[in-house]
Parts: C-alpha cells; structure tokens; sequence
C-alpha cells in the first residue's frame, strides 16, 4: 500500500528550502522525510509530510510547481544491516531502485525507509514473502 509524496521543483538558488519549509511550517504541516536532488538549474525537493493533501494545496496557491507520486515505505530493523538485507532481496529479485530514502520516524527498533521502484506489485510480494512489512499511511500517523 503506498503513500503519497510531494515533488516540487525548485529553482537552484539560495533560500528556496528555507522558503517552502516556512510556508509548511505556517500551515501546520509536518514533514516526515525530505530528499533533495539538484541539478544546475533546478532542485527537485521530495517530501513526505502528514496531510499530503492539504500540503498539495498550500503548496499550489503559494506558486510552486509540484507533483504528487505514490512511493513505498519499508519497516527495516534499526541495527547495522538492517537496510542491507533489504537491497540483497531487491537485487535477487531483479527490482529497480529509482530513488529511495529514510523517514524521520523511528519506533522500537524499527527504522523506515521510502521507494520508488520499478515494479511496485512485485517489490511489495518479494517483500512480504520474506516477512517484510511494507507500511500504511495510517502506521505512520499520516492523514
């Protein structure tokens, strides 16, 4: 079951964090993962927040350029290894990583862990046949 992340892409000058992190902030909303990939002229800024939706709209009235993906979050164990284990059953199972990264939530020796792959049903069943859980939205407390 994937859960939603925003994409919005950036000019490449200083203060565009800082900037869109404010207008979040101001709106109430919390950020439970940021990536960021750059290019020369423009960044694009991934983020997993708590109410997507309502994020998709301040983000749009306030004049950003955005997306919105479905991506995949992973409990892993938060021990050395943990991830690994994880990337051995995606290379055996010849499953592409487009992009991934952590999310700032960590619970009783669980870490989490976002994908974007390129077979989401395969991912999933690989996973969940070696006992691997793949998260819900509600699990980590987003609307």
């Amino acid at each position: 079951m994937s859960i939603q992340q925003i994409s919005v892409f950036l000019e490449n000058r200083a203060g565009q964090l800082a900037e869109i992190t404010k207008v979040l902030a101001e709106n109430g909303i919390d950020l439970r993962a940021i990536s960021i990939a750059e290019t020369t002229d423009y960044g694009v800024l991934r983020m997993i927040v708590d109410e997507a939706q309502r994020a998709k709209t301040i983000l749009l009235d306030s004049g950003y350029i955005m997306s919105v993906t479905p991506v995949l979050a992973v409990s892993v164990p938060d021990a050395p290894g943990g991830v690994a284990s994880v990337l051995k059953l995606l290379a055996e199972g010849h499953i592409d990583i487009e992009y991934m990264y952590s999310l700032f939530t960590h619970v009783e020796g669980k870490a989490y862990m976002v994908f974007r792959v390129s077979d989401e049903a395969k991912f999933t069943a690989l996973l969940e046949a070696h006992g691997i859980q793949i998260c819900s939205a509600e699990e980590l407390g987003l609307k």
